[in-house]
């Protein structure tokens, strides 16, 4: 399994290029692909066996919580 975590956010702000579409063409059978984010691009969903969507419930922001160096910024 190869986890591309916030890769679509990165294809949205250009800092990744929309390429990734040839990675996912071209891997192999037996490899599961994972790619997150928000802001996924349409042709890559169009590519993807699997699109899934979450929504925050609760988030510790609510409570006051500010951003962590090294987590969140």
């Amino acid at each position: 399994m190869v986890i591309l975590d916030e890769a679509n956010i990165a294809v949205h702000f250009q800092l990744f290029p929309v390429e990734l579409l040839a990675l996912i063409k071209g891997k192999p059978e037996h490899v599961e692909l994972v790619i997150t984010g928000r802001y996924a691009d349409e042709r890559l969903m169009e590519k993807a066996d699997l699109v899934t969507e979450t929504r925050e419930v609760k988030h510790y922001y609510a409570g006051g919580v500010k951003a962590r160096t090294g987590i969140e910024k």
